[in-house]
Formats: structure tokens, C-alpha cells, sequence
């Protein structure tokens, strides 16, 4: 069953790091600055620049590595007229801090329509997204850049909010699917439900709390750093999954799950984030990225429910109800991966 695939994977469910670039478009005239951390260029490089403890860049070490670096971002950067790549000038690289700020320059031929493309650090993670700002004189649009969008136009008029809307409602249904801790914590909660109306319950409660939550933190009314919310995030699988030996009967959980699901809010604000929020559109990416992670709720409660009611028919259980080994087997998987996650995330943080 899923738990037995969960297992597999590691749970860093919010690790997926963000470059940044500003685009200035001036005529056929493209500048741009792009901001990354030192050590990503460490790992896709494989270079020496930043120091080992603090993650400061070192200006000595970068003086000398500059020329590689440069050669990974004209790689991996790219102005395109049509089909024609644009011809870029000679860039620069300088530390900041635990960054690295390049600055290049593009110059395009007259015709065919400019496009951006970036693919900064995907050869080594392929999570990496890239957050730009489009400046034109009409005004400034942030856009997402990943694996499955690496390119976006320039010209023209720039993402519609139903664009928006779709970009993030796909992003939510991926956060969840990935967000292995999650997925082990609705599947903990479900698994005494042979009713579908109890789990309804559940799992409305917990879109509701998590919904409330995510909205406050992304508004920045409440924040709580990652250091205290993902350990919680981890309490409370290991929370659900022990109750499972004390309490069967789900119909009151919703309760509980609702004061849990606003720990799991934090968790997702942070990947909201880090997806890059477009100013001009918070509000329809914010919704859209709640819709996106329900979705994606309500596809995993209605893979494991029917598994659950044709475990009880194989096992006759249909009228004895749950078999208390398997609940107690799989309650016991995700109980050891939240005190696995738990102590990775406090002791080994």
C-alpha cells in the first residue's frame, strides 16, 4: 500500500531552492541580473567558493571561478528572438553575501518574439525553480520558472490571472503528491474509516484549518519559521498514527484534525513561497494553490478508501469491521517515519 512506498522516499517535502533574476527589456535590448546562492553553483560547477560553515561567498575564491561560473549561466540562460538565440555580452560575477549576483546583457535581432529561458540548477535538482521580474515600461510581472515551464515570453502582455490560476492549481497538486509527510498523515487519519461521510468530515476539517493558516502566514499576519513548523508537522503524524491504537471510531476526529491541519497551513505556506507569489495576482494564485492541494487530497483519500473497503471484503471483515492488524502494521510504518522525521528535523537540523 502507499505507506510501503512512503518509505522509500526522504522527507524533505519543502527543500526545493529558488534563484532569482530581475529583467530589464529595453527595445531588442535585454538586461538582466541573476541572484543565486554560492553553493548552488558549488554543486553544479563543482567549484570551491563559499565558506563551509557560514555559506559566505569567498571574493578571492570567486575571482578565480568566475570564468566557470559564467560558462554554467550562459548555458543555462537565454534570450531567444523566434528561433534564434540571441547574442549575449560578456557577463560579471560578484559575491553578496552568501550569493552570487550575475549580470548579462543580451542583444536580439530585430524580428521574431523574445523569449526568456532558464534552467539554473535542474541538471543537479530538478525541484530548482527560478523566480523572474519582468520589468517593461508598462509595469513589472513576476513570473515561476521550473522543469516544466523553463520559458517565457517577453513580449506581449504577459500571463493572464487564468494562467495564474492554472500554474498554481497544478503547483498545489504537486506539493501534496510530493510532500511525503502529508500524505502519511491523511493516510494515518483514514484508516479506521469505513464510512464515507466520517471521512469527509476529516478531511474538510483539515482543508479548512490548513486553508486558514496558509492564507495568514502568505498575508504575513502570522509566521512561524520553518525550525518550529516542519518538527510539528512531524508531531503530529507521530500524533495521529499512535492514537490509532487508542481511539477506532473517526466520527469526532475531525476535531483533532482541524487543530492539526493548522500546523500543516505553515508547512504549505513555506512551498507557497518558495513557488514564487505573483503580487499583481496573491489572491487568485492563493486559492488556486488551496484547490491544487485539496485536489490532490481528495485523489489520495479516494486511492486508499476503496483499497481499505476491499482489504475488509478479502479479509471478511466487511461485518467485523476494520482488521485491527492491518490498521495497527500500517499505524506502526508511519509512526516510525514521523519520529524518524521528528528527529530529523530537530536533532539533526
Amino acid at each position: 500500500m502507499a505507506v510501503a512506498i512512503l518509505a522509500m522516499y526522504p522527507a524533505q517535502a519543502h527543500n526545493a531552492g529558488v534563484s532569482t533574476s530581475r529583467v530589464a527589456i529595453h527595445g531588442r535590448t535585454i538586461d538582466v541580473e541573476i541572484n543565486a546562492l554560492g553553493r548552488d553553483y558549488e554543486t553544479a560547477v563543482g567549484v570551491r567558493i563559499a565558506d563551509k560553515g557560514s555559506g559566505e561567498v569567498n571574493g578571492v575564491a570567486l575571482a578565480v571561478m568566475a570564468r566557470s561560473i559564467l560558462s554554467y549561466v550562459d548555458q543555462n540562460v537565454a534570450v531567444l528572438a523566434g528561433s534564434k538565440r540571441c547574442t549575449s555580452r560578456p557577463g560579471t560575477a560578484k559575491g553578496a553575501d552568501t550569493h552570487i549576483l550575475v549580470a548579462m546583457a543580451w542583444s536580439c535581432p530585430p524580428d521574431g518574439e523574445l523569449r526568456y529561458r532558464v534552467t539554473l540548477f535542474q541538471d543537479v535538482d530538478p525541484a530548482a525553480r527560478h523566480l523572474a521580474l519582468i520589468s517593461t515600461e508598462s509595469g513589472e510581472r513576476e513570473l515561476v520558472l521550473d522543469n516544466h515551464v523553463p520559458e517565457i515570453a517577453l513580449s506581449g502582455a504577459g500571463s493572464s490571472v487564468l494562467q495564474i490560476v492554472g500554474r498554481f492549481v497544478a503547483a498545489g497538486i504537486e506539493h501534496i503528491f510530493l510532500g511525503y509527510d502529508h500524505v502519511a498523515f491523511l493516510i494515518a487519519v483514514i484508516l479506521w474509516g469505513q464510512r464515507l461521510w466520517p471521512l469527509i468530515k476529516v478531511v474538510t476539517a483539515f482543508t479548512v484549518a490548513h486553508s486558514l493558516t496558509l492564507t495568514l502566514a502568505v498575508l504575513d499576519v502570522v509566521r512561524l519559521p520553518p525550525s518550529i513548523v516542519e518538527p510539528l508537522i512531524a508531531a503530529t503524524i507521530v500524533y495521529v498514527a499512535a492514537e490509532n491504537f487508542f481511539v477506532r471510531d473517526i466520527s469526532k476526529r475531525w476535531r483533532a484534525t482541524f487543530v492539526l491541519g493548522l500546523v500543516h497551513g505553515f508547512g504549505f505556506a513555506g512551498a507557497l513561497r518558495e513557488y514564487g507569489l505573483p503580487q499583481g495576482a496573491l489572491l487568485p494564485a492563493l486559492a488556486a494553490f488551496n484547490i491544487g492541494v485539496e485536489i490532490g487530497q481528495v485523489a489520495i483519500v479516494a486511492l486508499i478508501f476503496p483499497l481499505l473497503l476491499w482489504s475488509d471484503r478479502l479479509g471478511g471483515a466487511a461485518e467485523k469491521g476494520r482488521s485491527v492488524a492491518l490498521v495497527y502494521t500500517f499505524s506502526a510504518v508511519i509512526l516510525v517515519l514521523g519520529l524518524y522525521w521528528l528527529i530529523e528535523r530537530t536533532v539533526y537540523a
